[in-house]
């Protein structure tokens, strides 16, 4: 028997959500090349590029961003990584440091996985006891989209 999974389940996003993790939801949908402002709504372009995503991938068009379309939309991130998948992560230092979670140290999203993103990104890691090893992977973006480390 296996261990129980420590990390929280994918989200459900959808349309009117207008909290985390819209942002950093909508800089992955940017990542897979569908234009949508990035502004923390999930209003009808959101809904749209999300639909949009979907279909590309075979899943069902719902506009419902949950387990079966976030493990396919996230972009495995890492120190030297620059572009729109480096802004998502960016966007959760941000949330967790304006939350009180963990150290953000005046989060510029700026697209680089730069020394400040990378030295985040591991101590989220080590906080939630996962491999600390500064890569934005499946385990690592689903626990910063579930929220973990925010409460």
């Amino acid at each position: 028997m296996s261990p129980p999974d420590p990390i929280a389940p994918w989200p459900l996003v959808k349309r009117g959500a207008k909290v985390f993790p819209v942002r950093p939801l909508q800089q992955l949908l940017r990542a897979r090349k569908h234009s949508v402002a990035v502004d923390g709504i999930f209003g009808s372009k959101t809904e749209a590029a999300a639909k949009a995503f979907q279909k590309q991938q075979g899943l069902g068009a719902d506009g419902i961003v949950g387990p079966k379309t976030w493990p396919k939309l996230i972009v495995t991130v890492k120190k030297g990584s620059k572009g729109d998948g480096v802004r998502g992560v960016q966007e959760v230092m941000k949330f967790h440091d304006q939350s009180g979670g963990a150290e953000g140290g005046g989060v510029q999203i700026d697209g680089i996985f730069g020394p400040r993103t990378d030295a985040w990104v591991r101590g989220f890691q080590e906080a939630l006891e996962i491999t600390v090893d500064g890569i934005v992977g499946p385990v690592t973006w689903r626990a910063m989209v579930s929220g973990m480390l925010s409460g």
